[in-house]
């Protein structure tokens, strides 16, 4: 039967000061700069990011096989599979179960094979802190540097806004009207000019502009509040998202909730991925159009109404 162990973090950082002193003793020369860490992903990430706040040392992402300097670090050591890969490394742990071959280097705790430790830390959003982290490293920046400590929380904060059209639905937002017959709408409804941010999924680069939304009433007498336009936008929006994808759910979405005569949706975008990189031209801004319904049609009415839509929109 497993044995459930709760690790919180107030032993977490007794633990950190513990082993700190122990790399002390094993390394005298801890000061001048020589050594430095890798946790083992996932949960060694945290404890080695506490044990170079402690030492000075520096993180690394990976570990070269001919670098005798770098010391690993990991939550546990349990059945030895991990510590196989490092044999040749210095191997320091918080806890070791009982039967655990090859044996760490050193470790805090040693604990039974039925149980099962808790760290504070597992879970997606400390899973996640640590992807960032190890981020900053590839970069080349150091994460303990006071302007980025806090970094990967704040990354997370905006990432949850960004890209909270994850969570969202465009049924959500839909707030319906019912015309009667003798106030049946008829004429085309169009928001203009809206404010428009996204992510490009190919290179997480933002891409941003204006988009125009616009529908014609069906037989149902369906209408949505204006603000709802908006929001049906930002659900799609609010994603790992390619321009062109947008316009077409936006306009699937509307002729879902509504039953109209047809949908349209024209964005126009700068995005930072031809900015920033690549081909760098500064003043491009992409144009995409989505239209369902009458605003299709090869028709006198699907060319009239294609027409206002533009007349409309400039």
């Amino acid at each position: 039967m497993i044995h459930k162990i709760k690790y919180p973090i107030e032993e977490f950082q007794n633990d950190v000061e513990v082993l700190s002193r122990i790399l002390k003793q094993d390394f005298p020369d801890y000061k001048d700069g020589g050594r430095s860490l890798f946790g083992v992903p996932q949960g060694g990430v945290p404890l080695a990011l506490e044990l170079s706040y402690t030492l000075g040392w520096d993180l690394h992402d990976s570990v070269d096989y001919f670098d005798e300097k770098t010391v690993i670090v990991d939550d546990v050591c349990d059945s030895g599979r991990t510590r196989r890969q490092y044999f040749n490394r210095p191997f320091y742990v918080l806890h070791k179960k009982r039967g655990c071959e090859p044996i760490p280097t050193n470790w805090i705790h040693e604990v039974e094979k039925n149980e099962w430790i808790e760290y504070w830390w597992e879970g997606q959003e400390r899973s996640a802190r640590d992807i960032i982290t190890r981020t900053l490293q590839y970069i080349g920046e150091d994460p303990r540097r006071s302007g980025l400590i806090d970094t990967p929380s704040r990354v997370l904060k905006a990432w949850d806004f960004m890209f909270s059209g994850y969570k969202d639905d465009p049924g959500n937002h839909a707030t319906l009207f019912l015309e009667t017959d003798d106030h049946k709408c008829d004429q085309m409804v169009l928001l203009r000019d809206i404010e428009m941010y996204s992510m490009c999924e190919h290179h997480i680069l933002p891409f941003f502009g204006k988009a125009h939304i616009a529908y014609i009433p069906g037989e149902r007498n369906l209408l949505i509040g204006v603000s709802k336009l908006a929001r049906i936008l930002d659900v799609f929006a609010r994603r790992l998202q390619i321009q062109e994808r947008i316009g077409e759910q936006v306009t699937t979405a509307l002729m879902d909730l509504l039953d109209p005569v047809g949908a349209a949706c024209i964005i126009e975008a700068d995005h930072l991925c031809m900015r920033m990189r690549g081909v760098e031209k500064q003043n491009s801004i992409m144009t995409t159009s989505s239209l369902k319904g009458i605003f299709l049609e090869d028709s006198d009415s699907g060319r009239a109404a294609r027409a206002e839509l533009m007349r409309l929109i400039r």
